[in-house]
């Protein structure tokens, strides 16, 4: 049922205001012109028939909201806006918002039954009416008051309090620690964004941290831990302390209690609030953490250096106080290819962006990213935390899992919960969550999560509010589609099973036989060719629209665009008699060799739909990869000293894919495919030994032939966390 994609832009992430000045946020698909229908004008009390609510019984959580105000009909979404309808005839209205026309239909007896929607590219969904009372939503009312709040440095932090106006009791206050810009909160974002909160009643801040947009300092990226020897330093920590201690005196009627909660930096931002903690803060939620951005987070991933995520990202955050864009003319694929090398860019921002600095000055992992990886410092703290990762994010994910596991080896008072969902970098936070690019996962994710977990947790630990009945470890079953509860993540109920790579492209969890087939496949790996990471053409990962583009969703996009490369090799299962279901941590162990002094050596575990799938159309044949990572050869022995490799030299490279909770659903195959370049998200591996990567000339860059081995001898095997 394609009904999610129409609610969306009819009344949950697109305003009245903003689809006239065309302007769409993250998640819309586009801005669109007024639609071109004939407007008839009906008598106010024939709009009454059709006041209440409809449901759809394939989302029962996708409900619409009908009612008249005066001579004026209104449609509403559970956590979407106000849209005004129009008629077209006597039970057919239109929205001047987007193109899309809903039609009332009338059972035996003459009363409204349901009403159909017609999506602007002409699907049609149904809807049931289940109630003759809408519920209507108001929007709150904020006083909004800005701050320069001092640190104990003298900086100021520019930050905006919102207190609901009128409020009835002491509130606590829902902070927010951000580098992307606080005004770009208002009222009007924080009814839309933080629904669920704003029913509970909080007071909202939101901050601009040190040396960003209109606060005072100087900026550093993920700012280490300061020396506590020395009384007058700080970091992002003390920052938090001064702050919170600053509005529990400052910020009206509160209750003298504080939490603090954000999603990317702003997660890293939250967890390290914890650290030293102020009494107030009672609640933290730190939700996709940058948490170690070389070991496997926004820069690096097993020594693989992240060159377009790396290169946009640092110059968005170091060019100015605000934040700067990157644009391509055509295929960024071709752009970074054109390059010819890292030493390019290096010779661009050499001495300019901080960030990129060190990473020319520290290609390894040595004491400079030691220093910034949270989870070394994470430690004891008496903060209940709240931990949010998804599936398919193309960010952060690593930063989730590695945040959870630091804060769980203190957790004595059992205050330490993860959620994960199928979710891409952030995606339960202001979309329903009920698709991610071609995949339906059959309910509202994302509402649920704000709904029934984000929302009584705070307000348990903030309000005494409820029961807490927040398991420990909270994730979505994808393939199956249900929420599953564990009392440990990873859980301790699976067994570990090995995945062989077989002769004739086969896999199975049978052990090769000695002396039968093929020992190895091979490839050639040349980096004048890289494979990309995603369909071409490949654009930036952000625009001044902020609309949602292939960068979001590529974790899950159809592998099949693959297919026909010499070097991409796949290995895929019988069709599966029986569900399979896995839950925890995904571990490759790749044996092989190359010609070459480095390498770099991708495996992804991708699961293979029939082609005539149930849920028919788009996945049909599809190729799901469910975890996928990335090694690169020269850190074989240690991230910290990097060796060659010796040419025809047969190493194991073992490396953890990353956790999932998946059902490979009978019918299905599972597949496994390895390449050794991921272009242009992660820079081309020159496969000649140089001691820096960021300073190889372009002569460096040399084919490859790889080997994979298959064999009894050297077995080349995934190993699955398979539930019991």
């Amino acid at each position: 049922m394609k009904l999610l994609t129409s609610l969306l832009m009819l009344c949950g992430l697109l305003t009245a205001s903003a689809a006239q000045e065309g302007v769409a946020r993250r998640g819309a698909q586009q801005a669109f012109a007024p639609p071109k229908h004939g407007e008839i004008k009906l008598a106010p009390k024939r709009f009454d028939r059709f006041v209440g609510q409809y449901a759809a019984d394939a989302d029962p959580s996708a409900v619409l909201s009908f009612w008249r105000e005066g001579d004026s009909f209104f449609v509403q979404r559970t956590d979407g806006a106000k849209i005004e309808l129009f008629a077209k005839g006597e039970a057919v209205f239109f929205t001047k918002v987007i193109d899309a026309l809903v039609t009332f239909k009338f059972g035996p007896q003459g009363k409204v039954a349901g009403l159909s929607l017609r999506q602007p590219n002409g699907d049609t969904s149904y809807l049931r009416k289940t109630s003759g009372r809408p519920v209507i939503e108001s929007p709150q009312a904020f006083d909004r008051r800005e701050a320069m709040i001092p640190m104990r440095d003298g900086v100021r932090l520019h930050t905006l309090i919102f207190t609901p106006r009128n409020a009835r009791e002491a509130l606590p206050i829902l902070l927010r620690r951000t580098p992307y810009g606080a005004d770009v909160i208002d009222e009007r974002f924080i009814n839309r964004r933080y629904k669920e909160f704003v029913r509970d009643g909080y007071i909202f801040v939101i901050q601009d941290i040190r040396g960003r947009y209109r606060s005072e300092g100087r900026f550093m990226m993920m700012r280490p831990p300061r020396d506590r020897t020395d009384p007058q330093s700080f970091d992002e920590s003390t920052d938090a302390y001064d702050t919170i201690d600053w509005l529990v005196r400052n910020a009206g009627r509160n209750n003298g209690r504080v939490g603090v909660f954000g999603v990317s930096y702003d997660g890293w931002l939250a967890a390290v609030a914890t650290i030293e903690a102020h009494p107030a803060l009672k609640a933290s939620s730190p939700q996709a953490p940058m948490t170690d951005t070389y070991l496997g987070d926004d820069f690096f991933h097993n020594g693989a250096f992240r060159q377009s995520m790396s290169y946009e990202y640092v110059k968005l955050m170091e060019t100015t106080k605000g934040k700067t864009l990157s644009t391509f003319d055509g295929d960024a694929y071709d752009w970074y290819l054109g390059l010819g090398s890292l030493s390019r860019l290096t010779e661009e921002f050499q001495g300019k962006l901080p960030t990129w600095n060190a990473f020319v000055e520290h290609p390894n992992y040595d004491d400079y990213w030691k220093a910034r990886g949270a989870q070394r410092y994470l430690a004891e703290t008496a903060v209940p935390t709240l931990v949010v990762g998804g599936w398919w994010d193309q960010e952060d994910f690593y930063g989730a899992l590695a945040t959870y596991e630091a804060l769980e080896k203190h957790d004595d008072e059992n205050q330490n919960f993860i959620v994960l969902g199928p979710w891409n970098h952030g995606g339960w936070k202001q979309n329903f969550g009920r698709t991610l690019g071609d995949l339906d996962f059959g309910s509202s994710t994302g509402l649920y999560f704000r709904s029934h977990v984000q929302a009584p947790w705070f307000a348990y630990y903030l309000k005494d509010k409820g029961r807490l009945k927040q398991p420990e470890a909270l994730t979505f079953q994808a393939g199956s589609n249900r929420w599953v509860s564990y009392d440990s993540w990873p859980p301790r109920d699976t067994v570990a099973r090995d995945l062989f790579l077989q002769s004739g492209h086969k896999l199975s969890f049978e052990k090769p036989a000695p002396g039968e087939g093929r020992e190895f496949e091979s490839y050639v790996s040349d980096p004048a060719a890289p494979v990309p990471f995603r369909k071409r053409p490949i654009e930036a990962m952000n625009n001044e629209a902020e609309e949602e583009t292939g960068w979001d969703t590529w974790l899950v996009q159809d592998q099949r665009f693959l297919q026909g490369r010499t070097d991409v090799v796949s290995w895929q299962t019988e069709v599966l008699d029986r569900d399979l279901t896995i839950s925890g941590n995904v571990v490759a162990h790749l044996v092989a060799s190359t010609t070459g002094t480095d390498s770099d050596w991708v495996v992804k575990l991708i699961d293979v739909y029939p082609d005539a799938s149930p849920a028919g159309g788009k996945t049909d044949g599809y190729q799901l990869m469910v975890v996928g990572e990335i090694f690169r050869g020269r850190f074989r022995e240690s991230l910290e000293t990097p060796k060659p490799l010796v040419p025809g030299e047969v190493n194991e490279y073992s490396f953890n894919l990353h956790g999932s909770n998946y059902c490979f659903k009978k019918g299905h195959r599972l597949m496994v495919q390895v390449q050794s370049t991921w272009f242009p998200l992660y820079d081309r591996n020159p496969q000649t030994f140089v001691e820096n990567i960021f300073k190889a000339e372009p002569s460096d860059y040399r084919a490859a032939t790889q080997r994979v081995y298959q064999s009894a001898r050297y077995p080349s095997r995934v190993t699955l966390p398979v539930v019991k």
